[in-house]
């Protein structure tokens, strides 16, 4: 697990190699164990290393093959490098290291861009051909790894963090307008774009090749692999899928506990990272986990049941780990907000710091860490969004439904308002439309409930769960830890796509309407339909951990901030995004966000996602990290 970044320069003209220098070192925190650089006159390529497997100096990068043909600088772990070692070392390949590192270099050598279909794991990566003069970037699958690259004029520029590419002397680090309406309609980017203007990412499942054999050499963009969840036209029993599932999760768990450093593991309340740290705790005497709670004293309605600590303390005491805890505060999202808007870099689904504080607590005891993400993603664990969509008289209905669902932040009613001081830059964005267009590769046929319901599985899977994968990367990386996701293993994810959706949910004609963000007290109609997600998941869980947690109602690791913004942070609200000097009011009209905010301290809607969102970006443009 590292950090990479590079350059080319298409004129010809030589990488600096203090440039290199220092894109590669604004982003130490990724990899305080090592450094190195690569040049050769046109193109650099920097590293630095969170060193895990074969700690050795054998594992530096950048790496260089055998033949001196590629250069390769990457970041990621590829969980199966023993397997795909024995098969390159059957066609005469040689080895001098332990590391995937160098099993992830021979096998791009043996099979090009083929490769990436063998690989299972998470990746970001850069490949050079000193002899075609060709460039190759891959990304994993699901999108757990980021890469961003930059491409204007003669300079081409990529790295594991946007801030690398700030590091180029001519870089103009403008805001993209466009990208901020896209942000506040869905607190999500769905396309390749980011919020710094000129700056895209590599879409998940992609690889991307760069030639300067070419006249004007672009970067081409290939998907080799994607999401396709399907209903089966002859579905085997329940009682196979079951004890499948319950093989293939344990493989996954074990398959990443591959290590040479001290391992650990998130353990909230809930099934998922309980039924991972159960696995997990089979290999280890004491395995380190690690919670993140909240000081509820001061919320109110649903968010008075946010804490998970006592189930996560229960788990720890059953499966014998070593357990640790923080308690977050309100003020502790105020204390933390500068330094994670600049990890962070752009906001992103959710409201993170929570994940930062988690991730900080995790880096004191261990460098690598086990996460639950992807289980609600693949097994339908938010049927309040699914039952809303499942009856549509076409696709463009189901598209109708759909998308009012996820304007998360501001209406399209309230967008021209909001962005009326820059309308004529974003006037021609239309979000139904990026909406839409995230489906354009998941062609199926839409007759039955089942396949809606699949179509939104595919959705959330290619963007919420896409957002999270980000900024868990982020959060954790600033502290040099390494997050893993057992349930984003190659096999339990093709068999997450072919699991009937019966298997998942129940109760398909009880459509029941339910506002997440609900205000007051509605906890008993907010959790009505919750518990019937993951179905089998849980089935197959309560053979792992105790039923009352299998069984237990879907809880999402989030604050109480409804709460907070309207009570102890509300003079930081104030502060910080109603003041009539603060730097959103060069985007934003005043008045709009006045009147949104004051929606929700008077307790009329809840804006918590909202607010976030708006100090987020406060924070941003406080610190110049991008400017207007």
């Amino acid at each position: 697990m590292c950090g990479i970044v590079g350059q080319i320069n298409l004129d010809g003209g030589p990488v600096s190699s203090a440039v290199l220098k220092r894109m590669t070192d604004s982003i130490i925190h990724r990899g305080p164990d090592g450094e190195g650089q690569w040049v050769e006159g046109s193109i650099g390529f920097g590293h630095r290393r969170l060193a895990i497997i074969d700690t050795s100096s054998a594992g530096k990068q950048p790496m260089i093959s055998a033949d001196h043909r590629f250069v390769l600088t990457y970041n990621g772990e590829v969980y199966n490098f023993r397997e795909l070692r024995t098969e390159l070392e059957a066609k005469g390949y040689q080895f001098n290291s332990q590391t995937d590192s160098e099993v992830v270099l021979s096998a791009l050598a043996e099979w090009g861009e083929g490769a990436f279909m063998k690989f299972n794991g998470m990746f970001a990566l850069a490949l050079w051909d000193r002899k075609e003069k060709v460039l190759l970037l891959g990304r994993d699958r699901y999108g757990i790894k980021p890469l961003y690259y930059s491409h204007k004029e003669q300079t081409f520029l990529f790295g594991s963090e946007q801030k690398a590419i700030f590091e180029q002397p001519s870089f103009d680090r403008k805001i993209n307008k466009k990208a901020l309406l896209e942000y506040f309609t869905f607190q999500n980017i769905f396309t390749d774009q980011t919020l710094t203007q000129g700056v895209s990412i590599l879409p998940a499942g992609h690889f991307a090749k760069l030639s300067l054999n070419q006249v004007n050499p672009r970067l081409v963009k290939t998907c080799y692999w994607d999401l396709k969840f399907t209903e089966p036209d002859k579905p085997a029993a329940k009682e196979e899928y079951v004890e499948e599932l319950d093989r293939l999760f344990k493989q996954a768990v074990r398959r990443q506990l591959v290590s040479d450093v001290e391992l650990g593991a998130y353990l909230s309340g809930g099934m998922d990272s309980g039924s991972i740290t159960a696995i997990a705790s089979q290999s280890f005497d004491y395995l380190k986990s690690f919670t993140c709670g909240f000081d509820l004293s001061s919320a109110s309605g649903l968010e008075a049941c946010f804490d998970e600590r006592s189930t996560a303390e229960a788990l720890s005491h059953a499966f014998k780990t070593e357990h640790y805890e923080v308690v977050l505060k309100a003020g502790d999202m105020e204390r933390c907000l500068p330094l994670l808007a600049l990890h962070l870099e752009e906001p992103r689904v959710g409201q993170s710091y929570p994940n930062f504080y988690a991730a900080k607590l995790a880096s004191k005891f261990v460098k690598v860490v086990l996460s639950g993400a992807g289980g609600d993603e693949l097994f339908a664990g938010y049927p309040w969004r699914y039952f809303r969509t499942m009856v549509n008289d076409n696709f463009e209905d189901y598209i109708d439904k759909y998308y009012l669902y996820w304007q998360r932040l501001v209406s399209n009613s309230d967008l021209k308002e909001l962005f009326s001081p820059i309308w004529n830059d974003v006037k021609d964005v239309w979000t139904r439309d990026i909406f839409r267009d995230v489906f354009l590769t998941h062609d199926q046929s839409l007759e039955r409930p089942e396949d809606y319901i699949n179509h939104s599985l595919y959705f959330e899977a290619k963007t919420f769960l896409h957002g999270l994968l980000t900024v868990e990367d982020k959060l954790s990386m600033a502290h040099g830890l390494e997050n893993r996701v057992p349930f984003l293993d190659n096999d339990l994810t093709e068999f997450a796509m072919k699991c009937p959706v019966s298997l998942k949910l129940k109760n398909f004609s009880e459509v029941v309407r339910i506002n997440e963000n609900a205000v007051g007290d509605k906890q008993s109609q907010f959790f009505k339909q919750t518990q019937d997600g993951k179905q089998i998941l849980r089935e197959v869980m309560n053979r792992i951990i105790p039923k009352e947690v299998s069984d237990a109602k879907k809880q999402g690791f989030s604050g109480p901030d409804a709460s907070w913004f309207k009570g102890e942070s509300i003079e930081f609200v104030k502060r910080k995004i109603l003041q009539k000097n603060a730097r959103i009011y060069s985007l934003f009209d005043r008045k709009t966000v006045s009147r949104l905010v004051d929606e929700h301290l008077s307790g009329k809607t809840n804006r918590r996602l909202l607010i976030w969102s708006l100090l987020n970006l406060e924070a941003i443009l406080e610190a110049d990290m991008l400017q207007v």
